[in-house]
């Protein structure tokens, strides 16, 4: 065992393994890291939004687990190996800016950009460009940045705003008049807002007095007692929308 011990460390310590374990601590650390990020998000998602038995949920739970982490390992893989080549073949024997760009390149397209991709790397590439798009914002108001000095701090000041408000004014006319082009997890979460802002009027004229009488005495009286007045709101707006679903018959 001590033999084992000692030959795994020589193997660790050598220098000349350094670059080869760099690829190999890579493909670890985005295997890990993907599991992580992946398993806590799908299990709500599923458990909220999907249908199906158990069996069937937790298999897609630990699919989609499973494709993220393996993306990510497999990327890591690619990207640290274009870098190691690629300052290889350099004249300076260093890696360079154009270096790490080329790389995430080579590693994006043979990772997330080929072929038809699953609701799991589009979701991953998303999250990558949102974040892209934030930090090139915010080099571009830094010194020496595209943005005029002059008009720095009044984009810095009102960029937020602005762009907070485009949002959410965007993604809520494309839930009312176009639904489909919406990605299936944000269109989920958007149903509950979206139904209870369009269709209020029709929800009163389901609302009975014994439904009302009933869930008075089940949900808001026991939510007053324990919860408070935020909790009441809520389960309004919850009884709200059950009836719009599933209205009496």
């Amino acid at each position: 065992m001590d033999g084992i011990k000692r030959t795994v460390e020589s193997i660790v310590l050598d220098p000349q393994l350094a670059d080869l374990l760099a690829i190999v601590k890579g493909a670890r650390n985005g295997f890990t890291y993907g599991a992580k990020i992946r398993f806590p998000h799908a299990l709500v998602m599923v458990f909220l939004f999907r249908s199906g038995t158990l069996r069937e949920k937790l298999q897609i739970i630990l699919k989609a687990t499973f494709q993220h982490a393996r993306n990510l390992a497999t990327f890591a893989t690619v990207y640290k190996t274009m870098l190691l080549f690629l300052r290889n073949v350099s004249p300076q024997g260093k890696e360079t800016s154009p270096h790490t760009f080329l790389a995430g390149l080579v590693g994006g397209y043979l990772v997330f950009g080929r072929g038809i991709q699953s609701s799991v790397n589009q979701q991953i590439v998303i999250y990558v460009f949102a974040r892209v798009v934030l930090a090139l914002a915010r080099l571009s108001v830094q010194k020496g940045g595209a943005i005029p000095r002059e008009f720095r701090e009044r984009v810095t000041n009102n960029a937020w705003p602005v762009f907070a408000a485009l949002s959410w004014a965007s993604v809520m006319w494309l839930y009312r008049w176009h639904p489909d082009t919406i990605q299936p997890s944000l269109k989920s979460s958007e149903v509950l807002v979206g139904n209870l802002s369009f269709t209020a009027p029709k929800i009163i004229w389901h609302i009975t007095p014994a439904l009302c009488s009933h869930h008075i005495n089940n949900i808001i009286t026991p939510y007053i007692q324990c919860n408070g007045l935020p909790h009441v709101i809520g389960s309004l707006l919850d009884l709200s929308f059950l009836i719009q679903q599933h209205p009496p018959v």
